[in-house]
């Protein structure tokens, strides 16, 4: 059923958020070396012969440690697991945006450095912003590190490495806050393990936190305005990410405002 146009005001939102809720969301320098004590260094002694004095080798230079990923902070780092070498980094501009930019980093080992694969792209969140504590309509889109295992659409699978449900319940029509049509959002979507079983397809509606806490916070085709609580890119960057998550690699995606993920 189609959603009513209304204006951006969010008093028609909770028709939207019913029907959306029916399928998921809308959501330097190397160290100085250290001087090492040499033994033979005193005084030649009528033994001894200047020139045969020997230098203590230099201590080996310890192993880089991996560089971060830029925007992201210790605490936040921390919270990507060790196993993980894929990481879609969302960022919102504030913590009361609905516009953000998401880019994809990945590391061959543990102790390689982040690169950057893909992006940097636009992208939408929840109307309201972010949140720590997400509960069903609150239009915010939940911060944290999450795993991403599943994906699935309207459309054929375009490549996805991802296990890809196609169904035709991924379909949607209606309009988004800004009366933007909402058809073909859910044409490609990967399932972000927020409060749902992982390895099933993004429509199971199993919520371990309870219905209250929400659930189908997907990421989905933008359709150019802000989202129940998801993440949206451009179609043809969701294909690109499709064919690039690796479960192989443990992908996850940390999303969040700019001033938290800095922490």
């Amino acid at each position: 059923m189609s959603v009513p146009r209304r204006p951006p005001a969010l008093l028609a939102a909770p028709l939207l958020v019913l029907a959306l809720l029916l399928t998921g969301c809308s959501s330097g320098a190397a160290p100085a070396e250290t001087p090492v004590g040499a033994p033979g260094l005193g005084a030649a002694g009528p033994e001894s012969d200047a020139a045969s004095v020997r230098r203590a080798s230099p201590a080996p230079e310890p192993a880089p440690s991996p560089a971060g990923i830029p925007g992201l902070g210790p605490e936040t780092l921390a919270q990507v697991p060790a196993e993980a070498r894929q990481v879609f980094v969302v960022t919102g501009e504030e913590a009361d945006s609905h516009q953000s930019g998401a880019v994809l980093y990945s590391r061959e080992e543990a102790a390689k450095s982040w690169q950057p694969v893909l992006g940097p792209w636009p992208a939408h969140n929840g109307m309201e912003g972010w949140t720590d504590h997400h509960v069903a309509g609150d239009l915010r889109s939940p911060r944290g590190v999450y795993p991403l295992t599943d994906a699935g659409g309207r459309l054929p699978d375009p490549g996805a490495l991802l296990p890809y449900d196609e169904h035709p319940r991924f379909a949607v029509d209606g309009e988004g806050f800004y009366g933007e049509p909402l058809e073909g959002s859910f044409d490609y979507v990967v399932a972000i393990n927020y409060n749902r079983t992982a390895g099933v397809s993004p429509l199971n509606r199993t919520r371990p936190l309870g219905l209250e806490r929400g659930g189908g916070i997907w990421i989905h085709v933008d359709h150019g305005g802000p989202t129940q609580g998801c993440v949206s890119v451009p179609e043809e960057h969701m294909e690109e990410l499709l064919r690039t998550l690796d479960p192989a690699m443990n992908p996850v995606i940390v999303m969040g405002d700019a001033a938290v993920l800095g922490r």
